[in-house]
């Protein structure tokens, strides 16, 4: 049996962003979401959920690229810079790896970031069905215990696995392109760190997929691509990450890099093409809730 939960990342990153991935849900597709908690458009987002409860949602925990929940001097150890317009996070997950394995983030900070953001999204009526990490920063086996006992105790028991397998990176590499080489490359080395994940999953008595596919296609993810994958997944349960979104003002101003990349996908997306192409190679579309 195959098994596919489609997930949209950056649920509340902006109105654009809510109005596609609701789009791609009411085409057939988009089975889960993943909130943030702290973004300009997070109640859009809540009010859309809240409506929708079809979608199922998650928390996309933000601890890189953002600004924290918490009052910055409780989690001092996340904060990357301070200004006149307050606190923000370390820019991307390489300088939070680096701080993470030099001993200098707290897990305590992290779980309290954590519990934050995940009782926010409770407090305004989500029925959480999973936690994940924005930039998949819980790959990091520090954030991760952290994230963990958060999401335990705030009665989420379920977390996206944050490791690519071989077989879809494989899929989807495309040798002429450097970010494709890179991407690719990082998944790979990554993947040292699943037995540890693994472990950390069942002492908390939490459920995941067999794996997250398209991390190495963030950004290229096309049609070729997408029938690559689909036609290569084996039996499982696996998770496919996705950016859908409307490239309008607010997206050109946000500080994602993911800008054009969001339409296309928004495209495959809404496609009866693509919910054919699922249904030829049998694969039932689940979320977190079915695991």
């Amino acid at each position: 049996m195959r098994r596919l939960i489609i997930n949209a990342d950056d649920f509340g990153m902006t109105a654009g962003v809510n109005r596609a991935i609701v789009e791609a849900h009411h085409a057939g597709l988009i089975t889960s979401a993943s909130v943030m908690a702290n973004e300009p458009a997070t109640n859009d987002a809540i009010s859309i959920a809240s409506r929708t409860p079809s979608l199922r949602t998650g928390c996309h925990i933000v601890l890189v690229d953002g600004r924290p929940l918490s009052k910055p001097e409780a989690v001092l150890t996340l904060v990357g810079s301070r200004n006149g317009s307050g606190a923000s996070f370390r820019r991307g997950i390489s300088q939070l790896a680096i701080a993470s394995f030099a001993g200098q983030v707290r897990a305590a900070d992290v779980r309290s970031e954590a519990a934050a953001q995940i009782s926010s999204l409770q407090a305004g009526g989500l029925a959480l069905s999973h936690v994940d990490c924005h930039m998949h920063s819980h790959i990091l086996p520090p954030v991760l215990r952290a994230v963990l006992q958060a999401a335990y105790d705030h009665g989420v028991k379920a977390v996206r696995n944050p490791f690519e397998p071989a077989w879809s990176v494989a899929a989807t590499h495309k040798n002429s392109s450097l970010r494709s080489w890179s991407r690719s490359t990082q998944v790979t080395v990554l993947r040292s760190l699943q037995p540890q994940f693994c472990s950390a999953v069942k002492q908390h008595g939490m459920k995941t997929s067999d794996g997250t596919i398209g991390i190495a296609a963030t950004g290229l993810l096309d049609r070729e691509l997408l029938t690559r994958l689909v036609e290569a997944m084996p039996e499982g349960t696996w998770e496919l990450v996705s950016h859908p979104g409307y490239k309008d003002r607010a997206l050109i101003e946000a500080s994602t890099e993911l800008k054009q990349s969001r339409v296309v996908e928004l495209e495959l997306l809404t496609s009866s093409e693509t919910v054919d192409l699922l249904h030829k190679r049998d694969i039932q579309l689940i979320n977190y809730s079915d695991l």
